[in-house]
């Protein structure tokens, strides 16, 4: 009889892991409230149009032999090996038991609890998150657009503030930058002058995994793009209206994406699993969650106490991967080995055609980084039709522009 195996999560490590799972040897169902893989290393793409949402997105559903269950995971029972779930739509509440149960329900938003960020701010997580900034982005400069405004209220319709100097808000800042560049001159001409790109980073330099020459170039880079960056600030509130920074300083916006760091899901702070300090569960090297013998922990959500790893998609991919041999291995009575982890470096966007590459070996930045750069994520994307899709929609923005259609 096989084995009953519950994954929770659709993101990087538990994809990896289903792909590489043999359904003959166990009975697999995945619980995730989103039923497709999301390529997130390219969503500050879609923000502003120069990928469309669906390129970047393959439904779960398309993973053969495997029963997927648009669903809440709100409580595991680690002693009756039974996980407590939430229906995403209809808020029915059932349980499914398992023999072995994989958790790789990443991390959310950390808003530190500052006054207003839940209400006023987006976050930048998921398709749904990056449709409503890719709205809020075209809303404010259609607003801009109003006659009979004042200066002053076009700068304050026309001010994007970014909340973190990381990936995510770096990427997210040259998006929007290649976009006013590329393509809001042309379509809204006049309002260039009026426009602030703000990147509030608390820490005293961008990128602060990546080497410091090449945070040092980015922050030139961005000088050069006019992209307001304050070093060693933070939001202190926000209001509908206006920005609080620790200096002292207030100021109005049109749009604040925070990018400022994660934190465990509820799901992991209200657990009885082992976990550390910043609620991610501690696993073994060989990725099972100390004090368990049928629960192992993926990508973000968990951390070697003696041997933390970068908290990327690179990570949870590699770690996927690992695991869905190893159960495979398991169930066939075969020895397993522990996992080892080789850093393969980090990429990053920049704008203006510019990348970055962090390796160990190699510090590369600049144009032909770029390339590389949009080389590495197409062999990455996880089908022959996001491959197509992306690469079609890099082609259809070089030569029509973005599209700044609301709907």
């Amino acid at each position: 009889m096989k084995k009953k195996l519950v994954v929770l999560g659709s993101g990087f490590g538990a994809f990896s892991c289903l792909k590489e799972i043999n359904t003959d040897l166990y009975d697999v169902k995945i619980v995730s409230p989103r039923n497709h893989f999301l390529f997130t290393c390219l969503l500050p793409s879609t923000t502003v149009g120069t990928i469309e949402f669906r390129s970047i997105i393959e439904p779960i559903r398309n993973i053969k032999h495997a029963e997927y269950i648009q669903a809440f995971c709100r409580k595991i029972d680690q002693s009756a090996c039974m996980v407590f779930c939430e229906d995403a739509d209809t808020h029915r509440l059932f349980e499914l038991s398992y023999d072995i149960l994989v958790i790789s329900v990443g991390e959310v938003t950390n808003s530190y609890n500052i006054e207003g960020v839940k209400e006023y701010s987006y976050f930048l997580r998921e398709v749904a998150e990056a449709r409503k900034i890719r709205t809020k982005v075209i809303d404010c400069f259609e607003n801009a657009s109003l006659p009979d405004l004042s200066e002053a209220e076009k700068k304050n319709y026309l001010r994007f503030v970014v909340c973190g100097g990381g990936p995510t808000g770096v990427e997210f800042a040259a998006e929007l930058h290649d976009f006013i560049e590329e393509d809001v001159r042309k379509i809204y001409p006049g309002l260039e002058e009026f426009i602030e790109v703000i990147l509030i980073e608390a820490g005293d330099k961008l990128l602060n995994s990546f080497d410091a020459k090449l945070s040092e170039y980015t922050l030139k880079i961005f000088n050069r793009q006019k992209i307001n960056v304050r070093i060693n600030s933070y939001i202190t509130k926000v209001t509908e209206s206006e920005i609080f920074v620790n200096d002292g300083s207030h100021f109005n916006y049109g749009l604040l994406v925070w990018a400022a760091g994660n934190t465990g899901t509820e799901l992991i702070r209200e657990s009885t699993l082992e976990k550390n300090t910043r609620h991610k569960l501690k696993i073994n090297h060989y990725l099972k969650v100390q004090g368990t013998q049928n629960v192992y922990g993926l990508g973000d959500c968990s951390e070697i106490p003696d041997e933390p790893f970068p908290a990327t998609a690179q990570t949870a991919q590699r770690q996927g991967k690992y695991l869905g041999k190893s159960l495979n291995k398991i169930a066939s009575g075969k020895e397993i080995k522990p996992f080892k982890y080789k850093d393969l470096g980090m990429l990053a966007y920049i704008g203006s055609h510019k990348a970055l590459a962090n390796t160990s070996q190699y510090k590369m930045s600049g144009f032909t980084t770029w390339i590389f750069w949009r080389s590495v994520y197409i062999t990455k994307l996880v089908s022959f039709k996001n491959k197509v899709l992306v690469l079609f929609d890099w082609f259809k923005t070089f030569v029509f522009g973005r599209d700044v259609s609301n709907f």
